[in-house]
């Protein structure tokens, strides 16, 4: 009877395993089509989420196309980052979008990054400032490093000495292999 309920217990935990990361990316994507679909009221299920990404995609193509358009985006992102108190959050969540997509990324410099001598301790970031001697700190670079499984991290300013280029991982690949605390395994993937 032990022998059958161990059984048990081990294949409720594999199963655990197994359903666990398709459940949790199900509830994201619901959560995010739900979400999306709520900003539209009194509309059938759905549509509202048609809507949005309708809206969105039409913003982009004129904001991208055509002249005026990107004009009243300018002069109104403008008015925003001259607005007290708008000003701060509205250029911290501009810039921080812009290093993620567009034409402005600039998480695609990975690099490894000597963080400790000994013992020999090396973390991934992505470098987001070659020179540093306009803060007057000369022959010094800035780097990201994201935290494992979050979207924050920190910003350390290291000697130049001490980084060295990602060779074998793209970008993406990089910030994955950061994100995920190392437990994605590269190689794996790419066979």
């Amino acid at each position: 009877m032990r022998r059958f309920a161990a059984i048990l217990f081990r294949s409720f935990l594999q199963g655990l395993l197994l359903l666990s990361p398709l459940a949790i990316t199900a509830l994201l994507i619901y959560t995010v089509f739900d979400k999306i679909d709520s900003l539209v009221p009194y509309v059938p299920r759905g549509l509202g989420f048609v809507i949005i990404i309708v809206f969105v995609t039409t913003v982009g193509y004129l904001g991208t196309r055509l002249f005026l358009g990107r004009w009243l985006f300018d002069a109104f992102g403008h008015l925003l980052e001259k607005t007290p108190g708008i000003k701060f959050i509205y250029s911290s969540v501009k810039d921080m979008v812009s290093s993620f997509v567009g034409d402005k990324k600039r998480f695609n410099k990975p690099v490894w990054v000597l963080t400790n001598e000994t013992p020999e301790m090396w973390r991934i970031g992505f470098m987001t400032q070659q020179d540093m001697s306009h803060l007057g700190m000369a022959n010094k670079v800035a780097v990201y490093l994201p935290h494992s499984y979050a979207i924050s991290g920190w910003v350390v300013i290291v000697d130049a000495k001490k980084i060295k280029p990602v060779t074998k991982m793209t970008s993406a690949e990089a910030m994955k292999f950061a994100v995920s605390g190392g437990v994605t395994t590269i190689a794996e993937e790419n066979n």
